[in-house]
């Protein structure tokens, strides 16, 4: 179980701020394309960061805790999954506390 900690916490992460789409309304899932428009720089920066640094062996992945999924350049999959995950909770986060305040106006 300790392999999937990774992915599991991700899973979390998402399942956690889902509501703020459904409850408040911040319609970030709702909008693929400006969803996409903001993830994929970040996410294509900082793969290939990560690639260069696990190439130079500045920076490597506990064996026990990834699955062994490896992109490209011995990228673990779990690391793509982060650089998605982590900034849809907190564009999910800030648009439903900008609709939460703008309401209060």
């Amino acid at each position: 179980m300790d392999r999937y900690q990774y992915l599991i916490l991700m899973v979390l992460c998402v399942l956690a701020t889902l509501p703020l789409e459904l409850a408040f309304g911040a319609r970030v899932w709702r909008q693929p394309r400006r969803l996409a428009k903001a993830l994929l720089p970040g996410m294509a920066i900082f793969s290939l960061w990560d690639v260069a640094a696990i190439a130079h062996h500045h920076w490597r992945y506990s064996a026990e805790y990834v699955t062994g999924w490896d992109l490209p350049g011995h990228l673990p999959v779990e690391e793509v999954v982060f650089f998605a995950v982590v900034p849809v909770c907190a564009l999910l986060t800030f648009e439903a506390v900008t609709r939460i305040l703008s309401k209060g106006r």
